[in-house]
């Protein structure tokens, strides 16, 4: 039996796993008074926001996530105190830059006018796309991130945004931009979703990314990924909550007493942890549930910035390698076929253009990575390089050390990342509103006292404790039952 309601209960809550959605859920019941233990297998905390020394010496490398426009766009995140607990965002000038092979690249600027002004003719239409989201983007962001089966703050701004986020991003892309720069711009943002670009709700990832890129930019933290889960952690043990790392946990029964246990763990891991509790019906659902696409990272020290052909390229932190809106629709449909793309589309972060302390004095650090299908074993350290060296010639000479993590690495770091999934669980339309089953309350589980806080619930993927804030209020509400 799962040890938890009673009078015994040494805690109100336990939450396993503290990524920042189940440091998110940890931090909302402490605030609301709520004793809470934080159990974490690993011998550091952070899930998907850790850093670390994976190449040579002075070199700082985020494991997985580095830019963070969720992060600093998260209504809950925007309402902690995380700037006094060591938090500190980093700015670059523009969000991202999409290279072409001319020599030339868009960048998402922060402003949508100077954005529109690099789209050409496009420039109008690109504009009468965002404006109306990024003028409104504190009322969106509260309705979009969270579950989708609940009534909206805003309806008709929702009601506005739906019609735009729904359809296919190349679609969408086509739809309303008639030249490729404006095209690629758009595609180049929806494709971190790992959906094909030819299917809904594609869009609404553009839209998103997009949106908070003119609004709150796409910063890092300074350090590195692993200060968010610092700031984090610090905030919550001033609050009274716990953390315990190096406690891996192999079945709910193993867990001290406790009122409520909310878990930060994908389907596939809860099966494993109270499979055979779960009604069949749930269990199904679980089963049923789809992971999206591997993903293959390369790290990289470097002697010197990435030779840019397009000097642009060095004002933003993030990089988009794949030039055409048909070359990146033509690879993510290779690999929803089952097959790696000859030319994959990288997503490149250089953190260390605008953070010195990744790297020693002169040189830097970046990484990149691709996506495959689940699973796949393919090593794409050549293909990904061949992408940067396309649009940076020289970019293999400045290389000192890399570092290769393919999806089955990923996962043996980080169990959440199942097959290399990295945003726990495919963004199709049926699983963004039914996420990961069919239930008004997405986060309650069929077993009392038991909850899901993870990306494998709404809204997903990102690092924006939204998940874990949702899944604390679920809580809150059923422990304040009689």
């Amino acid at each position: 039996m799962v040890r938890s309601a009673g009078r015994d209960a040494v805690y109100d809550a336990i939450v396993v796993g503290s990524g920042p959605n189940g440091l998110s859920a940890a931090i909302a019941l402490a605030q609301a008074g709520r004793s809470v233990l934080v159990l974490e297998g690993a011998d550091q905390p952070g899930g998907g926001t850790r850093t670390g020394p994976l190449t040579l010496p002075g070199f700082t490398h985020d494991v997985c996530s580095a830019v963070h426009p969720f992060g600093v766009a998260s209504p809950f995140f925007r309402a902690l105190p995380l700037a006094a607990h060591g938090l500190e965002w980093i700015q670059p000038p523009a969000a991202v830059a999409h290279p072409f092979d001319d020599g030339s690249a868009a960048l998402l600027e922060r402003s949508t006018q100077v954005t529109a002004a690099g789209l050409g003719a496009d420039g109008p239409a690109y504009r009468a796309l965002m404006d109306p989201f990024v003028e409104r983007w504190q009322d969106l962001y509260p309705d979009v991130l969270g579950p989708l089966l609940r009534l909206p703050r805003h309806p008709l701004l929702l009601a506005r945004f739906g019609p735009r986020a729904l359809p296919p991003a190349a679609w969408l892309a086509r739809r309303l931009f008639k030249g490729e720069r404006a095209q690629a711009l758009f595609a180049g943002i929806a494709a971190h979703a790992t959906l094909p670009l030819n299917r809904p709700p594609s869009a609404a990832f553009g839209l998103m990314l997009g949106v908070a890129g003119h609004a709150v930019g796409w910063p890092v933290p300074r350090g590195g990924s692993a200060s968010i889960a610092a700031a984090l952690i610090s905030y919550l043990r001033s609050l009274g909550g716990e953390v315990k790392l190096q406690t891996p946990v192999a079945s709910l029964d193993v867990l001290p007493p406790a009122r409520a246990i909310l878990l930060d763990v994908t389907p596939r891991q809860f099966l494993r942890l109270a499979g055979a509790r779960l009604p069949c019906l749930y269990r199904k659902q679980l089963e049923w549930f789809r992971p999206g696409l591997g993903t293959f990272k390369v790290d990289w020290a470097l002697s010197g910035p990435i030779p840019w052909r397009a000097p642009e390229c060095a004002r933003a932190a993030t990089v988009h390698l794949g030039a055409t809106l048909e070359e990146m629709e033509a690879g993510r449909q290779d690999n929803w076929r089952g097959r790696p793309a000859a030319r994959p589309y990288v997503i490149l972060a250089q953190p260390s253009l605008f953070d010195p302390t990744r790297a020693p004095a002169g040189k830097h650090v970046a990484w990149g990575y691709c996506h495959l299908p689940l699973g796949d074993s393919t090593d794409m350290t050549e293909r990904i390089e061949d992408q940067i060296e396309r649009f940076a010639p020289g970019f293999r000479e400045r290389i000192l050390a890399r570092h290769v993590m393919g999806p089955a690495a990923l996962e043996h770091h980080n169990p959440n990342l199942t097959g290399g999934d990295i945003n726990g669980g495919e963004a199709t339309l049926r699983q963004m509103v039914f996420r990961p089953a069919v239930r008004l309350d997405p986060y309650r589980t069929p077993l009392p006292h038991v909850f899901l806080c993870s990306s494998s619930t709404p809204p997903g993927g990102g690092v924006h404790g939204m998940c874990g804030y949702h899944a604390a209020r679920s809580v809150l509400r059923w422990l304040a039952r009689p």
